[in-house]
């Protein structure tokens, strides 16, 4: 593993999903600050802290895709209980159970040769 500080804040996010952990940054006025970037938005200030979320949110708002030929799949805005909002799946539940307000847990799934791991989400009364 590469040292984090002289990676890109992606290469450091991603290096963080593979240990199974959801990072993100916080600006110096305390605000989370996700998807990660070199400078914070609004005030442009460059100090930005990594921490580790502890992997739990609620479902903010939900739709279901449907395919053609393929089962349908729900994508949905996660808010993290550490204050930032990311957009990713619900899985190990009907799309269509999916809902607004549910309380969810990260899971990671692994990524491959060419694809890096993916943060998803379950119900939080499923075990991983």
């Amino acid at each position: 593993m590469q040292d984090l500080k002289k990676q890109s804040p992606y290469g450091v996010y991603v290096e963080h999903l593979r240990r199974g952990e959801l990072a993100y940054q916080v600006a110096t006025d305390g605000t989370p600050v996700f998807f990660p970037r070199v400078v914070a938005p609004g005030s442009g200030g460059a100090k930005l802290e990594w921490r580790v979320s502890k992997g739990l949110g609620s479902v903010h708002a939900t739709t279901v895709v449907h395919y053609k030929g393929e089962p349908p799949l729900n994508v949905a805005l996660i808010d993290l209980d550490e204050g930032f909002r990311m957009m990713s799946r619900v899985e190990h539940v009907d799309p269509m159970q999916v809902s607004i307000g549910m309380r969810v847990k990260l899971k990671v799934l692994p990524g491959d040769d060419k694809q890096p791991p993916c943060p998803v989400f379950v119900p939080a009364e499923t075990r991983r």
